[in-house]
């Protein structure tokens, strides 16, 4: 028979995490007036972005006791659009959230991303949410916001981190105003000029910008027509321009800049409309602007996601181009793959090295998302190298073989994290199939693993306080059984009790007694 096994009530915050000493750690420091305080909080973040915020609420469903720190007094004024790509999608059905965000967005087909050249979507992509989400970027982070603080999560706004010291037991940050405050750990989800890296004396090597564009969305004065005629002339001298309509009247205004200048000062509409004039003869009569913004193509990668108690996740960890609209929801993944983790830690059944793949796992996507921004840049160039290779990229993405590879490169539903030898399915994410109880990403809605039995033979046995069980004969799969980690990647694919367990030890740690 096929049934979905739910645990007790979740362990309470008493229990004692498995700590590491002073030496594991160059330059950890041991301070006895910080060693010996209690911690205040497991976790502090740093920063309610949409990064932040998911990963607040991944701890939370551990019962993890989290405090939010965002330096803004208030959300974003600005509405600016923003992406959500199919694998943050899918993550967002696995916790419940998908239909609360879909709501507020708008759906259109998962093609032309890559460079942007337009190709049409792959038919059948390997999704059941195969498509992209246009969403107001104020909306997404407050409804993620909003998640959080019902899931139990403290959020302090106007709260900057100065400084922080660890030490063998927790963290101390202390804040702008000399407040200090004791945790666990400290995870910097800080944005590109993050202070946790920079306090941390993490590397982030990489590229300065080369060339800056505009980027806006505003009203215009003239017809539809006359927009897309001007704006296929201007094409075949300068790629990096675009006048989109989103409806309402409003466009989405991309423009070279005239140089690179100091991203702090943000530009004004005067300088939309030079530029305008400059490139296309006009400067289409806009007006109106919702938000005026910057943008470079610096392309930068943390040398390291952790050291010690201190983690670093989304744009403090790496920034690039905002071509493809990847950056949002690189940010969002990384959350989701750590939060299991940290929280694992914390609550005392993490395996050893468990934290360490948060590293090993998410530091080659974002190498990846790097060097795939980096050439679509180069293709938006009007060098003639650059042209002849874009024509015959744009000839090769004809094949669906071709097209359906940069697609699932960019929505991110291509990652394979590397879990040994074994079949292709294992250390992909598994698409939401039909199970009996409906579909299988309602049963994630916990951040808990589970074991999808088609044999109905198999047990979680001791690991039934981690891991969900569910036997369903008539599951859509062509594998006996897998073990999903609560981030929704195969963990484990087979039939053999024996080898379960090792695979259960290995993700979830030692069994209950």
């Amino acid at each position: 028979m096929d049934s979905l096994r739910l645990p007790a009530e979740p362990p309470s915050n008493d229990t004692v995490e498995r700590d590491f000493t002073v030496g594991d750690v160059p330059g950890l420091r041991s301070p006895a007036s910080d060693a010996d305080r209690a911690p205040m909080f497991d976790v502090i973040i740093a920063g309610c972005g949409p990064t932040g915020a998911t990963l607040a609420a991944e701890l939370r469903l551990h019962d993890v006791r989290v405090l939010v720190l965002e330096k803004e007094t208030a959300p974003k004024s600005f509405v600016r659009i923003v992406g959500l790509h199919v694998r943050s999608l899918e993550l967002m059905a696995m916790r419940g959230l998908l239909e609360r965000i879909l709501q507020h967005g708008r759906q259109r087909p998962a093609g032309g991303f890559f460079a942007a050249i337009n190709k049409p979507a792959p038919k059948d992509l390997d999704s059941a949410h195969a498509y992209l989400l246009g969403i107001p970027q104020p909306v997404i982070e407050r409804l993620l916001e909003e998640h959080v603080i019902e899931l139990g999560a403290r959020v302090r706004r106007g709260c900057a981190v100065a400084g922080f010291e660890q030490d063998d037991k927790g963290v101390t940050v202390e804040l702008a105003d000399g407040e200090q405050l004791r945790s666990r750990y400290l995870v910097g989800c800080d944005g590109g000029r993050s202070t946790v890296r920079k306090l941390l004396g993490v590397g982030f090597p990489g590229e300065l910008s080369r060339t800056e564009t505009l980027m806006g969305e505003m009203e215009v004065g003239v017809p539809q027509e006359e927009i897309a005629a001007k704006v296929a002339e201007v094409h075949e001298t300068h790629r990096p321009f675009w006048l989109r309509p989103f409806g309402e009247g409003i466009y989405s205004v991309v423009v070279p800049a005239a140089g690179v200048s100091d991203r702090a000062e943000p530009p004004t509409l005067e300088d939309f409309k030079q530029q305008l004039r400059t490139i296309a003869g006009t400067d289409f009569g806009v007006h109106s602007p919702r938000w005026l913004s910057r943008f470079g193509d610096a392309t930068r990668l943390a040398e390291r996601y952790r050291v010690g108690r201190v983690l670093l996740a989304g744009d403090a960890a790496h920034i690039h181009p905002p071509i493809g609209g990847q950056g949002l929801n690189l940010g969002v993944q990384d959350a989701f793959n750590l939060g299991w983790k940290l929280a694992a830690q914390i609550r005392g059944w993490a395996p050893e090295t468990l934290l360490d793949t948060y590293q090993a796992e998410r530091h080659p996507v974002a190498e990846d998302v790097l060097d795939n921004t980096r050439a679509q840049m180069e293709l938006l160039s009007t060098e003639p190298g650059p042209q002849a290779v874009r024509r015959l990229l744009t000839e090769l993405m004809d094949l669906d073989e071709v097209n359906r590879h940069l697609i699932e490169k960019i929505t991110a539903i291509g990652i394979r994290y590397d879990f040994g030898e074994g079949p292709d399915l294992l250390g992909r994410r598994l698409r939401d199939i039909d199970v009996k109880q409906g579909h299988l990403y309602g049963l994630l809605h916990r951040g808990r693993g589970l074991l999808l039995d088609r044999t109905e033979r198999l047990t979680v046995g001791g690991w039934s306080d981690r891991v969900d069980y569910l036997a369903d004969p008539t599951a859509a799969l062509d594998v006996p059984c897998v073990l999903l980690r609560p981030d929704g990647h195969v963990a484990w694919i087979g039939d053999d009790q024996q080898d379960l367990d090792a695979h259960l030890s290995r993700w979830f740690g030692k069994p209950a007694t």
